[in-house]
């Protein structure tokens, strides 16, 4: 058991940081434009609808990340998962509100991008 949450552990790290930088800049080419503007409506649409009960900001993944991190026997995880990155990746202590508002800007531009390059892309096809 202690091989598959290992296995899961570095999945979750991969796909996790994958789907992160994937939200980030999916908008930057044609072809991603569209699936990226799906994800960030699907993370804007958790950190806010099941966020009004399990905290603003709930991300499913991370949720899962860290029940196999617990099952582990890791018990001492962030609340958010880009400061578990940064400290992960750079080994620091990342202050939490700062990682919040960082990540919250970060969301919002590349939201403002792929909308705007979605609306161009329609725009053209037209």
């Amino acid at each position: 058991m202690r091989l598959l949450y290992e296995f899961l552990n570095i999945f979750f790290i991969i796909f996790h940081t994958t789907l992160i930088i994937f939200n980030l800049f999916g908008w930057i080419w044609r072809r991603t434009r569209r699936f990226n503007l799906l994800t960030l409506l699907l993370t804007a649409f958790f950190w806010l609808v099941p966020g009004i009960w399990l905290g603003i900001g709930y991300c499913p993944f991370t949720d899962w990340h860290w029940r196999v991190r617990m099952a582990m026997g890791i018990h001492d995880m962030p609340y958010s998962y880009i400061k578990f990155l940064l400290d992960l990746l750079f080994g620091i202590n990342a202050d939490p509100e700062v990682v919040d508002i960082l990540t919250v800007v970060c969301f919002s531009l590349a939201f403002l991008c792929s909308i705007i390059m979605n609306i161009r892309d329609y725009r053209r096809k037209a």
